[in-house]
């Protein structure tokens, strides 16, 4: 039975523009939630105060969250309310060792991504071994939510329906093969994991401790992001503008502006240019078969974002970048898949799927996206949960309707990227997708992956959906094959997802079956979920 008094805190984001714009919606949701805990009769008390100066009232950083912890009773029930985009390892310290109950809150809401920080919070502590309970709630008013709270105030825990997570087994010989044959290559060839600095965004789960990574074959080069701001700096205007003008007589339009403080403007989008032809030279220079970029921390202070970046790399049609010396064009023909901030979970999943897709003759353009929020819809021939896949800007324009000529690059919210850059936004094609994530848990590698189907909404719903959560993003209106808003939300351990096209219904199927077994001959345990 919990204490007839609970401690909340508000875990926020390190950047002071993001704290002040979601601090009215964290305080909206607060008062529901202690509303809801009063009506069960226990009171909330808060961990921390409201900073008038700083204007919110979030745990900003590491060394304010230990003065925050100092203060808790070791043994008191913790609730910890998210509205904002989060640094786990702000509290993450407090919560290693705290032994009362832990449960983690957050609004159903696309608008501020609460739900995104609150799936990073809970990936972290399940790669840190901490026990919690998670809940999510639109009004945390319906049944769904009052009764799960009800069973944390008696039981000190929550307990999801997972009945759609089913261990390994069943797949079909010949994929199995395939995907056996395909690890013990890939494992033996060995490949080198260009990382530009870890920790991004203090996203804890998306490292991957080095004696885990090694037995898959793929080791890390670890670089740092000074030294890709540097290479930028070797970068001429006139190889960056060959960029530029690749990319516009491709079709893709630019929303441009004059006013570099809101707005998109060419030279934002010619320093991209720069940093997209500096990753591939060091890329090509250390061996990488993936890299990552952390871009927040540093990065952001020097130049414009580098999400249209990173949707450049992932895409086999891209421009030219050639070797500053011998001038040999570096990875002709290929991708350099890109696991956005840095997220090497991400990067493993996406480096083994485009290998293997092209083992398959699929098209193996991968991204990782949020797993940001989603609703039902009905119309058109949809009947189903459709979620809201978005990313910052690293999507493939193969993914989308149209390619390069259904893309726009718009101008990064100032609330995140203060340089301004462009992202490369569209809406991904109707089509079969198979979705997946790798995350740690007891000190192990595990993979997840499931059947998915991209749907095309109207204008107006798509529209909306950007509204609701971030405009200037590319968007994924996906459909889970066999599992429900609340098995996601509950068993899924990270603020990402993996996802990759397949030719049809068949093919998806038959790559999933590939992809687990491989995974599961490179050491991973495999788990297929929903309705394969």
């Amino acid at each position: 039975m919990i204490d007839k008094e609970v401690i909340l805190i508000a875990n926020g984001d390190l950047r002071l523009s993001a704290n002040r714009t979601c601090q009215q919606a964290q305080a909206e949701m607060e008062e529901r939630i202690v509303a809801a805990f009063e009506k069960e009769g226990v009171s909330v008390k808060r961990g921390h105060t409201y900073d008038p100066e700083k204007q919110h009232g979030f745990i900003d950083s590491q060394k304010y969250g230990m003065e925050v912890f100092r203060a808790i009773r070791k043994d008191a029930p913790i609730v910890v309310a998210e509205a904002v985009w989060q640094y786990s390892h702000h509290i993450l310290h407090g919560l290693y060792r705290h032994r009362g109950p832990i449960l983690t809150i957050s609004n159903w809401s696309g608008t501020r991504p609460g739900l995104v920080g609150m799936l990073n919070l809970n990936g972290s502590l399940t790669k840190a071994g901490v026990e919690y309970s998670t809940i999510w709630s639109e009004d945390f008013e319906d049944d769904f939510f009052v009764d799960n709270l009800q069973s944390w105030l008696s039981a000190g825990r929550i307990s999801h329906d997972l009945s759609h997570v089913q261990p390994y087994g069943g797949v079909p010989q010949g994929a199995e093969q395939t995907g056996l044959a395909f690890a013990r290559e890939f494992r033996e060839r060995k490949a080198i994991m260009g990382v530009f600095d870890e920790g991004c965004m203090g996203m804890y789960n998306a490292i991957i401790p080095d004696e885990l990574l090694h037995p898959t074959g793929v080791f890390k080069e670890r670089l740092s992001q000074s030294a890709l701001y540097a290479r930028m700096l070797t970068v001429n205007d006139e190889e960056a503008r060959e960029v530029y003008d690749w990319l516009f007589d491709k079709g893709l339009k630019f929303e441009f502006g004059s006013d570099e403080e809101n707005e998109l403007t060419e030279s934002q989008v010619i320093q991209q240019c720069k940093m997209y032809i500096a990753a591939v030279r060091i890329a090509g220079e250390f061996g990488c078969d993936t890299i990552g970029i952390q871009y927040q921390q540093g990065l952001k202070d020097l130049t414009p974002a580098s999400d249209l970046v990173e949707g450049l790399l992932n895409n086999r049609e891209r421009p030219p970048v050639y070797h500053e010396e011998s001038g040999e064009e570096l990875f002709p023909g290929e991708a350099l898949p890109h696991f956005n901030e840095v997220d090497e979970c991400a990067g493993l999943d996406a480096l083994v799927t485009y290998k293997l897709w092209h083992r398959l003759g699929y098209p193996p353009e991968t991204t990782l996206h949020d797993l940001r929020w989603g609703r039902h819809y009905r119309g058109g021939g949809v009947d189903d949960y459709v979620w809201v896949f978005l990313t910052s800007g690293a999507a493939p324009p193969a993914h989308f309707i149209d390619g390069y000529r259904g893309a726009v690059s718009e101008r990064q919210p100032p609330m995140y990227f203060r340089l301004g850059g462009g992202t490369l936004k569209g809406i991904s094609k109707p089509g079969h997708i198979v979705w997946s994530r790798i995350y740690i848990q007891n000190s192990r590698l595990k993979f997840d992956t499931g059947l998915g189907e991209v749907v095309e909404l109207p204008k107006e719903e798509t529209e909306e959906r950007w509204r609701l959560t971030t405009p200037q993003w590319p968007i994924m209106h996906a459909v889970l094959k066999g599992v429900s808003r609340d098995q996601m939300m509950g068993h899924h351990k990270s603020n990402h997802i993996q996802v990759v096209y397949a030719p049809d219904e068949p093919s998806a199927r038959n790559g999933l079956y590939a992809k687990a077994a491989a995974m599961k001959e490179l050491g991973l345990e495999v788990s297929l979920c929903g309705e394969i």
